[in-house]
């Protein structure tokens, strides 16, 4: 009974707790982003400030995850660190994705970076904006993302 009681509990903790949050922080993946199609701007700052942003991968079957967005050199960047998730693998499928921000959508290429000495630049603006270094730093292990224009 006591147990019985305590799952009750539990539960109803657990909706009112999701309930009170935001979705723009709740890290689920959905499909095709909604919002009006805009010509990326010339200077990023104000995506780049955003707590998270959208990012729909996979343009045939889109799927969609919300990133934290690192802005550098006038570039967006997207991290994965050396986490090969399905986001990563469907942008090495296929580099076209959309970026979801303030009711727009840009049309963007995602390119890997390969190259140590842009990624060693990348972690200074990454730990102004996440609080802390990425936790890998090779470059040949981590996932990192350059987004442009199409």
């Amino acid at each position: 009974k006591r147990e019985q009681v305590m799952r009750v509990w539990t539960t109803c903790i657990t909706l009112l707790l999701l309930a009170s949050c935001s979705s723009d922080n709740i890290p689920f993946s959905s499909g095709a982003l909604d919002g009006e199609l805009a010509s990326p701007p010339a200077n990023w700052s104000g995506v780049s400030e955003l707590s998270v942003i959208q990012l729909e991968t996979r343009p045939a079957e889109p799927y969609s995850v919300k990133l934290w967005v690192v802005e550098m050199g006038g570039a967006l960047y997207v991290h994965a660190g050396d986490n090969r998730a399905q986001w990563v693998e469907h942008i090495e499928a296929d580099g076209r994705v959309r970026l979801g921000a303030q009711g727009k959508l840009y049309e963007l290429s995602a390119f890997r970076v390969y190259d140590q000495e842009e990624f060693d630049a990348f972690i200074e603006p990454y730990e102004a904006k996440c609080g802390r270094r990425p936790g890998n730093e090779d470059i040949k292990e981590v996932y990192l993302f350059r987004l442009q224009a199409r």
